[in-house]
Order: C-alpha cells, then sequence, then structure tokens
C-alpha cells in the first residue's frame, strides 16, 4: 500500500525533543523530517521588533540533530516559519545558526533552499487601493498607506503552493519564511501525490508535535502516515497514547469554528471526520474535505511600534483594600494624573491586572470573586520610555501609601517580589496588519533562493 510518514520533532523548533523519541522516529524511516518554528501566540512583539521566538542555544540544539537525522537518513528537512515570525531577519538568524552546525559538521553537505516571505510595503498599499484587502478577524482594523508606512515588516502566510517547487527542485534543507503552519507538511504529502485534505489535515495534527497525546506535550515527538485513503498518527514515546478523543480534540485546537478551517486558498471542512483506533497508541483519520477558495488569499502580518512600557509586579493581602481595588485604583490613577497634569494624559496610558480577582478573563469572568490575596500587575504605556518611567514610579508610590477608608495601618499596601520594582520592558508592538490579501498567484510574492554559507549576514534586528 502507497504510504509516505512524516516525523515531527516537537510542537515549535527550540522547544525541545527527548533524543529517546527522535531515534525512534528515525528508526521508522520517515520519508522528511518537517517542523514549525513560528507561531503569532506571543503576540506582535517578535515580528515587529525582529527577534526570535526561542532562544539561540535552544534553536541550535534542536537544528543540529533535526539536520545531521536528516542527512544520515538522505530525506529532506523541512522548516516552516523560521525564527518564529518568519521575516527576512528571523530567516537571517536561522541561517547563521545553520552555518554554524555545517562549520561543526564538515563532512555534511546538504543543498539548502530558501523560501521568502516578506511582502513590500508598495504591494501592500497597491492592494489596499484596488480592495483587495480585508481585516482578518474583525471588520474595523484599519489599513492605510500611512499604518503601512510604520510597520516595521509584512510577511504573509504560504500556502504549499511555493514548498511544491522548492521540494520538485530536491533541497536537502527548506528554511520557509512565514508560512501557514501546517503547509509544509501538506506540501510532502501533495508533492507525492496524496490527497491535499488528508495531507493538510495530518499537518494541522503534526505542527504541534505531541500535543494530541494523552498526556500531551509540544515537547515531543511525533509521527504521521499517509494513506490512500485516511492518514494515522502516533507518537515516538511509548508513555504517550494517541486516542480518537486525543486526535479529534486537536483538531478543534486554535480554530473559530469546531470543524470549518481556512488557509491560503483553502477551506477545509472536517465535519465528516471520523477517528478510529487501530492500535495502542495509533489512530487512523478519514473523511478530511476541502475545496478551493475565489479568490486565492494570503493572510498577511505586520506590527509597528505605538508605545514604551514598564511595569511592576506586587502582591495585597488585606481584605479591606481587596473589597475596594478597583475603586482604589482609579483614584490612584487620578491622583497622578493631578500630579502630573503639566503632561498631557493621551501621551500615556497607566492599566492594572489583578490576578486572582478577574485578572486573567476581566469582565467575561462568569464567576468574579476575591481570593484572599491578590496579585497585581500594573504598567504604563508612553511615548517615551522615560516618560514610562516616571508615570509608573508615581503609580507605585502613590498606590504604596495610598490612605482608603478603613484603612487600619500606615504600613505599606503593596508587597514586592523583586528590587528595583519597577521593569522597563522598552518598545510595545501592536499587530497593525492581520488581513487577508486576494492574490492571483500563490507563489508570486513567495520567492526561492539556493543558500551558501557564504551569502548570510547572521543578523536579527
Amino acid at each position: 500500500m502507497k504510504s509516505l510518514t512524516l516525523l515531527a520533532p516537537c510542537g515549535i523548533l527550540g522547544y525541545g525533543f527527548p533524543d529517546a523519541s527522535f531515534k525512534y522516529g528515525l528508526s521508522q524511516k520517515p520519508d522528511a523530517i518537517v517542523v514549525d518554528a513560528g507561531s503569532t501566540d506571543a503576540g506582535p512583539h517578535k515580528l515587529g521588533a525582529k527577534t526570535a521566538i526561542v532562544s539561540r542555544m535552544a534553536a541550535k540544539k534542536d537544528l543540529q540533530r533535526i539536520i545531521l537525522g536528516g542527512w544520515k537518513l538522505k530525506i529532506p528537512v523541512l522548516v516552516g516559519s523560521a525564527g518564529g515570525s518568519g521575516g527576512h531577519s528571523h530567516v537571517e538568524w536561522t541561517l547563521a545558526i545553520i552555518d554554524e552546525i555545517l562549520r561543526e559538521h564538515t563532512d555534511v553537505k546538504p543543498k539548502i533552499a530558501i523560501i521568502w516571505a516578506d511582502i513590500p510595503n508598495q504591494v501592500v498599499v497597491d492592494s489596499v487601493e484596488q480592495r483587495l484587502v480585508t481585516p482578518c478577524d474583525t471588520p474595523s482594523l484599519p489599513l492605510n498607506a500611512q499604518i503601512i508606512e510604520e510597520t516595521t515588516g509584512i510577511v504573509a502566510q504560504m500556502g504549499v503552493e511555493p514548498i511544491l517547487r522548492v521540494i520538485e527542485a530536491k533541497a536537502d534543507i527548506i528554511i520557509c519564511g512565514r508560512a501557514y503552519d501546517p503547509a509544509p507538511f501538506a506540501a510532502m504529502g501533495v508533492y507525492h501525490g496524496f490527497d491535499e485534505a488528508l495531507s493538510y489535515h495530518l499537518g494541522k495534527v503534526l505542527e504541534c508535535g505531541a500535543l494530541c497525546c494523552n498526556p500531551g506535550t509540544t515537547k515531543d515527538c511525533m509521527l504521521g502516515t499517509l494513506y490512500d485513503e485516511w492518514f494515522e498518527v502516533y507518537p515516538c514515546d511509548p508513555k504517550r497514547r494517541c486516542t480518537p478523543v486525543s486526535v479529534a480534540a486537536h483538531t478543534f485546537y486554535e480554530k473559530d469554528h469546531p470543524y470549518l478551517l481556512h488557509g491560503p486558498g483553502i477551506a477545509m471542512d472536517l465535519s465528516g471526520c471520523t477517528f478510529t483506533q487501530v492500535g495502542e497508541n495509533r489512530v487512523r483519520v478519514k473523511g478530511s474535505r476541502l475545496e478551493a477558495t475565489n479568490p486565492y488569499q494570503i493572510k498577511l502580518e505586520g506590527a509597528r511600534r505605538v508605545a514604551y512600557r514598564t511595569f511592576v509586579i506586587a502582591g495585597i493581602r488585606d481584605p479591606i483594600l481587596i473589597e475596594k481595588l478597583e475603586e482604589v485604583q482609579q483614584q490612584v490613577v487620578s491622583s497622578v494624573k493631578e500630579q502630573y497634569k503639566e503632561v498631557d494624559p493621551a501621551n500615556y496610558t497607566i492599566n492594572f491586572i489583578n490576578y486572582g480577582k478577574d485578572g486573567v478573563m476581566g469582565k467575561l469572568e462568569p464567576e468574579p470573586r476575591a481570593s484572599h490575596e491578590i496579585g497585581v500587575l500594573f504598567e504604563v504605556l508612553a511615548k517615551e520610555q522615560e516618560l514610562a518611567n516616571a508615570i509608573c514610579a508615581s503609580v507605585r508610590s502613590t498606590f504604596m501609601h495610598f490612605d482608603y477608608e478603613g484603612r487600619k495601618s500606615t504600613a505599606g499596601n503593596l508587597a514586592f517580589p523583586y528590587a528595583p520594582s519597577d521593569i522597563p520592558f522598552g518598545p510595545v508592538y501592536e499587530f497593525s496588519v492581520y488581513h487577508l490579501m486576494a492574490v492571483k498567484d500563490p507563489c508570486e510574492y513567495f520567492p526561492w533562493q539556493w543558500w551558501t554559507q557564504e551569502e548570510h549576514d547572521g543578523s536579527i534586528g
């Protein structure tokens, strides 16, 4: 029976994986090693600041084992969304690590290809003017030439099409810029003639490593095998099990609809899927369906700097203060604004997050109640770091000694776990571009090239 097996070492490159699991995965003779390296889960900062999502040490540790494993088996290695956000600097950062690995292992001489995912500003400006761009999640996210100019860089999520070209060129290692998470996995399946819907669905499961198992984790290896009418997934660690419920539950992961899933140029319908136990820790999935969308749309991502942040972490245990916490905090804000009345309030923002009293869900919390102690994180966002530092210091000192009604002591209201208590964070970014752009050619904005060790600059940022 025709089949194709993919090894996914972990959920994000740099998260790590056990040597024993990886060794087992390689022993099953996979046809490719595919790993996702990116996410927007951490917000816009990594993209806007051009920083990696994991440490260099962690990325190198994973990359070295993956590259050496792929070279030993003579199978391709695919990395999606290199460096976390998949922009030019993130890809260069990844290539610098690969360069270092290859200089330490001179017997390994792979053919390496890069697929870039950076979208020129003018392309987006022109597309906005032609009404080819729409907000991804909300109808109220504006986008114009000024916002695009303020954005530090725009990337787009590639689908399978740009990756298929490079697989066809017989690259040993494919480093993708920003990619739709399942796309590198799906591309391997589609290239070898397997059903596109099954290939994408398998990618959806594997891109998070062993998160679809019991117990689940992104820090362990998974195997997936495509067949003509189904695919099967199974862990590399004998302590983990795949069950129909665990795999079906993971199919729901990161979707706004239980069984509809959209990607670059595709709309998947998973409502007819079946999940069947076919071994102690192996699940078979059938029934995935997919339709091409018209127009073909790619997701754009970009971030711009909007402020500078300083924050403080403190604890509160006075039940009288906890009872009227929001009221006191509002009075603290008013006092600080009065102290700095020469500063335009539009130039800064003061926020409080009260952990232990709706700190996670805020106004959406269905069971509002306070515990006996509260952890307060308060931050100041301002146009300059110096202003953020000054306002935050004033908030902290005012809050620390604020005389609220019923107070029984003149001791401090706040307990600080750190000294100094005030922590300047630096630039703050927001997603300025989070839109869908219609394109005629799925490959047009994702050029690829061969890479040699002499061509990178090793930079990020």
